[in-house]
């Protein structure tokens, strides 16, 4: 099997060439050219020139605007990579007859109600992220190649900064400490990201016709949380292992959204219902607590 994964140096890409180590041969590229090759989202007739030069099996596209804020005013460059990259990816994926998974987002919905939100629900995103995210699924789902959208929330990875590691130092360094309180989520280590998508991979291409699995699926830990809840559990456990805070996490401040204005809406309720991802890959996903307190290890308190 020959799979090209873009956006290797991401939190999840960086993963994924990890786990999809196993599955074959991995042709990992990200936005500097490499041995003719061009992984870079924002060149699309490059990069439909890779694609059809390799002609993968399976091309795994990691790679992705991630800067919420700064798309308020970036609008054009985050359409670029995350609306039409995808749909250049997409076509190109049904010209050669390969697979394509893509990573999209809760974003794309509004965050409105309490109920985890089911792959099916109306998208009405909120910001310049989430609609480019949510085009850029339409573009995959017109293109009519075999796809998996993977849509995931609240992603972080021991390599690189997270949540947990600025509510540390912040807790060391601060007197008092403020988080959100009324947004709601799991969060959703990469290393899980990249292990699933590797088990999706393997299921497809173990049976003699799997389009019936092709579709939009819903990607997290299991539970769900409170940014201040995130907050409170860290500074918990970090605690239990000696490590010494200014700020305990019983002394969280608790705030509203409001009381943490950012240029883009974020959505309140970035719970996602796994039941789908669950019953069509055999899988059961494991609580949030689990992975972040082993990314708390490996981070060395």
């Amino acid at each position: 099997m020959k799979i090209l994964l873009l956006g290797k140096s991401g939190q999840v890409g960086w993963e994924l060439q990890r786990s999809l180590a196993s599955l074959g041969s991995v042709i990992a590229l990200d936005r500097q050219p490499s041995l003719g090759l061009n992984g870079d989202l924002t060149n699309l007739e490059a990069l439909a020139a890779t694609v059809g030069a390799l002609k993968p099996d399976v091309i795994v596209n990691a790679a992705a605007y991630t800067a919420v804020d700064k798309a308020e005013s970036e609008e054009a460059l985050a359409t670029r990579i995350n609306a039409e990259a995808p749909g250049v990816l997409a076509r190109q994926a049904a010209a050669i007859g390969a697979w394509l998974i893509h990573y999209s987002t809760d974003y794309v919905f509004d965050g409105s109600g309490e109920t985890p939100w089911p792959e099916e629900a109306p998208t009405n995103p909120l910001s310049v992220y989430g609609r480019t995210k949510r085009d850029g699924e339409t573009a995959i789902a017109n293109s009519g190649a075999l796809t998996i959208v993977l849509r995931t929330s609240w992603v972080y990875a021991t390599r690189g900064q997270n949540f947990a590691k600025t509510m540390l130092r912040l807790a060391k360094e601060r007197d008092s400490l403020n988080v959100v309180a009324d947004q709601f989520g799991a969060p959703t280590g990469a290393e899980l990201i990249a292990d699933v998508t590797a088990c999706i991979i393997r299921q497809i291409f173990s049976l003699a016709d799997a389009s019936h699995l092709a579709g939009t699926y819903h990607i997290a830990a299991a539970g769900e949380t409170s940014w201040h809840g995130y907050a409170q559990f860290v500074l918990t456990y970090a605690s239990s292992q000696g490590c010494t805070l200014k700020v305990p996490a019983e002394q969280v401040g608790a705030i509203r959204t409001e009381d943490y204005p950012a240029p883009a809406l974020r959505p309140r309720n970035s719970r996602l219902n796994l039941a789908k991802l669950e019953k069509a890959f055999n899988l059961k996903m494991p609580p949030w607590q689990q992975g972040v307190q082993r990314m708390l290890d490996e981070i060395q308190l």
